[in-house]
């Protein structure tokens, strides 16, 4: 009888063979836990289409970042939610505005702690949900746009924001935004740009988590999903612009996205597990299909093996209590 003379599953006999030459590992600070601040709630409003997730008071907020920094998880991103929305996104930059206060509640209490990041886009502050200003026929004013992100910027960075993730896809945003930034003295907040967004069905449970009041789609300005290369040059525009970190968002579906600007990036990359992402898979155990722990687990270290060093995900910090 011949034998095999390669035996690959000698290196799989146990778990703690495995463990051994595991060559993609988890750890709490690769994490960032996505949160949401709620104006005017007075307890943590459940969020139907994300189980688990909450819109949270300002007070719920900092009780959440301070088990986040238990954990060790490495930053958090904020998302505001606010009453009133108007045209031009005022409540973004208003320094009394829901994320703005929110910036400052968490940057005093765990600032030193744990990195607080800001989400830097309009869409949660407009009544029309586009990521940006519009123009007279309605269409996303790219220039214009890049104002009221630097009024933002300048806003969050005052808060005491250590991140600011610009999220709109406007064509300028991390030079202009850099700039203002420098001008202004904010010389060491960084950016980390959403240099590969892509339009996604997937984003639905988000927009509920920030009432987003969008009509029709953001096509225009986020990525379509067929194309590559054009994700290699906007990554490539943003880190000649000044971005600090670059993002590939949705993560899972653009897994090989995530390997090409791990192969060409000076600077760290970033994935974004969506909203879409997380719900898929928390359906999916809540009817008993899948280990809920196991795959959540799974689905991050293809994120991290694909060349993601941080990684954004609504399962940081469950995931990193059970670690």
């Amino acid at each position: 009888m011949s034998f095999p003379v390669h035996r690959p599953r000698r290196l799989r006999r146990s778990p703690a063979v495995r463990r051994l030459v595991a060559q993609t590992r988890l750890h709490p600070a690769d994490l960032v836990l996505p949160v949401f601040v709620r104006e005017g709630i007075a307890e943590p409003v459940p969020i139907s289409s994300m189980p688990g997730v909450v819109q949270h008071t300002l007070d719920s907020l900092v009780a959440e970042a301070e088990r986040a920094v238990a954990a060790g998880l490495g930053g958090l991103m904020v998302f505001g939610v606010p009453e009133a929305k108007d045209g031009r996104g005022s409540g973004a930059d208003d320094p009394g505005g829901i994320l703005n206060v929110a910036l400052t509640r968490l940057a005093e209490a765990v600032g030193d702690r744990i990195v607080v990041m800001a989400d830097l886009c309009l869409d949660e502050f407009t009544d029309h949900g586009h990521c940006g200003v519009l123009d007279h026929s309605g269409a996303v004013d790219n220039d214009a746009t890049l104002e009221r992100y630097a009024a933002m910027a300048l806003a969050q960075a005052a808060a005491g924001a250590e991140v600011l993730g610009l999220s709109g896809m406007m064509d300028g945003q991390v030079g202009h935004v850099r700039a203002a930034l420098d001008a202004a003295g904010f010389t060491d907040t960084l950016i980390l740009a959403y240099a590969a967004k892509y339009t996604s069905g997937l984003y639905g449970p988000f927009r509920e988590a920030v009432q987003s009041s969008l009509v029709g789609d953001r096509a225009t300005y986020q990525q379509d999903p067929a194309n590559a290369t054009e994700a290699i040059r906007e990554i490539e525009l943003d880190v000649a612009e000044g971005a600090d970190i670059i993002m590939v968002k949705p993560g899972q579906p653009h897994l090989d996205i995530i390997a090409a600007a791990a192969e060409i990036s000076p600077v760290p990359v970033a994935a974004y597990q969506i909203s879409g992402e997380y719900s898929q898979i928390v359906a999916a155990a809540d009817n008993g299909w899948i280990d809920r722990e196991r795959v959540a687990t799974e689905s991050l270290i293809h994120l991290r093996r694909a060349g993601a060093q941080i990684i954004l995900s609504y399962f940081a910090l469950e995931l990193a209590e059970c670690w």
